[in-house]
């Protein structure tokens, strides 16, 4: 939101590229299509300035700065490890401020997104579907076409969606409830993980690209689901120090893609993972943003987009409470987060999130301190 603050004060009213009421529609078509919306923006206003080639220069200098800042911090984090009492210290507070974070967003984004009661079912039954084992490919697509069919007041065919995800949940809840209750996810060391080729990274980042509706945070859990518990590159833990490392730095969180992809495959893993996960955006723009645009004022996709929306967020809910098991285990990871909700809800700042994880980090080296002065 400051990225885009930023850009509507530059370009709309000091260059006055564009009308603000022009802003706002442009916005609000990228606010119902995957991708950072920043990014989006950027790219769009490159191309207003130099076509599709300056769409692709503008794109490219949002993301470069937290693309070689992240390349940079993994190469500290793999080289230097956090073998050490007093690293590992600092890690255990960066991952319970970025549990924070994450219930947070599921608040925020739900609070804007969940606007009816029927919102809100589809979002408690992709809630259900996704803690059941049901994998986001049936949830997604069956939540937006239901809550279409339940606009349009065709009750029978919302209910026989209804029926489809309950079959699913009957099906996979005895083996996901196994690996609900081992802590939500796969915890292999990154030695024992499988299927480090590019292409699965690349599909991995694509999928995650193509899959981000209202902000960053939403593509967490299918990055997750990929990285953690599919293919198990890393563990949950490393998983929330990629976060915390991205959360730190003058970038979108999205670019915590790169320290994934790094886990993925190498370094090549790193780049191809970044490059996927903006293809979306990049193409969107620069291919279809003329079709894209008429297309949306379409209500039937609103509506189909909205109850997509809604599934996303149950599925960052059950993610956020799968984290929270592997994460917060004593009562120091507990205050922890606690005090982080509490300011995240307080202060109200484009550096909240730098703070928090930073402050949430000097907790960690503080309670090492204290313990091993004990």
């Amino acid at each position: 939101m400051a990225q885009i603050a930023m850009i509507r004060e530059e370009l709309v009213e000091e260059e006055k590229w564009v009308t603000p009421e022009k802003f706002n529609r442009v916005l609000a078509i990228y606010q119902v299509l995957p991708g950072p919306e920043a990014h989006e923006l950027c790219v769009y206003f490159g191309m207003l300035a130099g076509g599709r080639l300056g769409g692709i220069l503008a794109g490219l200098g949002f993301m470069l700065p937290g693309f070689i800042f992240m390349m940079l911090l993994t190469w500290l984090y793999v080289s230097i490890g956090i073998e050490s009492p007093v690293l590992k210290a600092v890690f255990i507070g960066f991952q319970a401020a970025v549990i924070a974070l994450i219930f947070a967003a599921v608040h925020r984004i739900g609070k804007h997104a969940l606007i009816n009661l029927r919102l809100l079912t589809i979002a408690a039954a992709a809630f259900i579907a996704y803690f059941c084992g049901v994998g986001f490919f049936i949830v997604l697509p069956l939540a937006g076409i239901a809550y279409s069919f339940w606009v349009k007041g065709n009750i029978l065919l919302t209910a026989l969606c209804g029926v489809a995800l309950a079959i699913a949940c009957f099906i996979l809840f005895d083996l996901n409830v196994l690996q609900f209750q081992d802590g939500g996810a796969i915890d292999n060391s990154t030695s024992q993980a499988q299927n480090r080729s590019s292409l699965v990274v690349f599909w991995t980042g694509l999928k995650a690209g193509m899959l981000t509706f209202g902000g960053a945070y939403t593509v967490i859990p299918f990055i997750q689901q990929d990285a953690v518990m599919q293919n198990a590159w890393l563990t949950n833990r490393q998983f929330l120090d990629g976060i915390a490392l991205s959360g730190i730095l003058p970038a979108p969180l999205i670019i915590f893609s790169t320290f994934v992809g790094y886990f993925g495959a190498g370094w090549p893993g790193a780049v191809i993972m970044t490059f996927a996960i903006f293809l979306p955006a990049f193409v969107i723009t620069l291919v279809g943003h003329n079709f894209m645009e008429k297309t949306i004022s379409n209500k039937g996709l609103h509506s189909f987009l909205d109850g997509v929306t809604a599934g996303v967020i149950g599925l960052i809910a059950v993610t956020a409470i799968q984290l929270f098991r592997t994460t917060i285990t004593d009562w120091f990871t507990f205050l922890v987060f606690a005090l982080s909700l509490l300011v995240l809800y307080k202060i109200k700042s484009k550096f909240t999130v730098v703070f928090v994880i930073l402050g949430a980090g000097l907790a960690g080296f503080l309670w090492f301190t204290v313990l091993k002065g004990m």
